[in-house]
């Protein structure tokens, strides 16, 4: 059975040390996993560095295990950032949880001009806290040792400014000519994929993406949902990536 992992603080963790579980994360180990003592688990600091350790403690809402293995996330030439767009409902957290479970490293919501959801400062707040905890819970639930940037939302224009530092942006868009398959991707760098909401990318942000250096890519023969076209985007070019 793959050990659960839990988030918390390490600080240069070595073999033979105590890591202690409290908080919320220590509370959910026990009251909810009923870990106990003697059973192996992971606590990353979400950062990408992890410990592996055997539970020598349990209290009423914390756990202490020593550490006897010390783990870290390989570092990569790319950076896969995703700009989605606002969504109705919970599909924008199934796409915040599917990404994050595929490895993406930073997540920006886009208010585009076609979006249902409207996110003034007060929804835009409790918003981010869904997505952020979304992230972190599908970061443990896939056992990756990284939680992934959830950013400030960007409008249109800041997003363009964004395109001029990436190595690559990608535009996915049902009527573009080129597939991402035809797309050469560049060995290193960040590679951001701006994803439409339910309405699609309306013609003026479009174009202010495509002048900025965005390129527009269609990945399918359809039209995939919002939820769905950044997790297949992102799979897509990370394949593409190993070859």
């Amino acid at each position: 059975m793959t050990e659960a992992l839990f988030l918390g603080d390490l600080h240069d963790p070595s073999v033979g040390a105590d890591i202690q579980v409290m908080g919320d994360e220590g509370r959910h180990a026990v009251s909810v996993r009923r870990i106990r003592v003697g059973e192996t688990i992971l606590v990353a600091d979400g950062a990408g560095t992890a410990v592996r350790g055997e539970v020598t403690e349990v209290g009423r809402a914390d756990l202490r295990m020593r550490v006897s293995e010390v783990l870290h996330t390989a570092d990569k030439p790319r950076r896969y950032v995703v700009a989605q767009g606002l969504a109705k409902g919970d599909r924008q957290e199934l796409a915040v949880e599917t990404m994050t479970e595929l490895g993406v490293d930073e997540i920006v919501p886009w208010p585009a001009s076609r979006s249902v959801v409207k996110w003034d400062p007060e929804r835009a707040q409790r918003g981010l806290t869904r997505w952020r905890s979304t992230a972190r819970e599908a970061t443990k639930q896939s056992r990756r040792f990284r939680v992934p940037v959830v950013g400030f939302p960007m409008g249109t224009g800041e997003l363009a400014e964004r395109i001029g530092q990436t190595a690559l942006t990608l535009v996915l868009h049902e009527d573009a000519e080129a597939s991402l398959g035809d797309i050469e991707l560049p060995g290193s760098g960040e590679i951001m994929m701006i994803v439409g909401p339910e309405g699609g990318i309306a013609p003026e942000e479009l174009d202010a993406f495509v002048a900025a250096g965005g390129r527009p890519v269609r990945l399918s023969d359809g039209v995939l949902r919002t939820s769905t076209a950044g997790v297949v985007a992102l799979a897509q070019v990370q394949v593409l990536a190993e070859r």
